[in-house]
């Protein structure tokens, strides 16, 4: 199953449990009782959080893959330019060797969301999940706000080392 099949059926799994929700929390309502109602009005806050943390996830999704396509479109999309072991994983000093160079890039255009998006896969690829996610955020944050034009000036993003996993 692909991510984005897995994403759909777990996103069609949320609004069904959502549904479900709003639908007891009706029937608590109904029963007029105080504890009833604020159990009833607690089951439909559940789903607008959880709808929320959707909508925030498909935004991102959409968002990162527009500026993928741009950068496509420009022909400046990162290649994969990592080593593999042989059993097909990324050599963990070439993902070194890649992000130190994609860190240096973006420290040098601090307002360029091009960089940010290129730091952003070079984090993801030494498997730095939380830190690919926020710098890619900031690269959409910087598109939205400079368009396809390159600027630079400070942006107040500090730019870390991938966390290292114990795996």
């Amino acid at each position: 199953m692909t991510s984005r099949t897995g994403f759909f059926v777990l996103a069609a799994v949320l609004l069904l449990v959502a549904l479900i929700c709003v639908g007891e929390g009706v029937q608590l309502i109904a029963t007029g009782k105080p504890l009833g109602i604020g159990m009833g009005l607690c089951a439909f806050v559940i789903p607008v959080i959880g709808i929320w943390f959707l909508r925030q996830t498909v935004r991102f999704g959409r968002d990162s893959e527009r500026l993928a396509r741009e950068l496509e479109a420009e022909g400046s999309l990162p290649v994969d330019e990592l080593e593999r072991t042989a059993g097909g994983r990324i050599d963990r000093n070439s993902a070194d060797a890649v992000f130190a160079r994609r860190k240096a890039e973006a420290e040098a255009a601090p307002g360029d969301w091009r960089a940010f998006f290129r730091l952003a896969v070079a984090y993801a690829d030494a498997g730095d999940t939380p830190r690919a996610r926020k710098t890619m955020q900031h690269a959409i944050r910087l598109h939205r706000t400079t368009g396809t034009t390159r600027t630079t000036g400070t942006t107040g993003t500090t730019i870390d080392n991938p966390a290292r996993s114990s795996a």
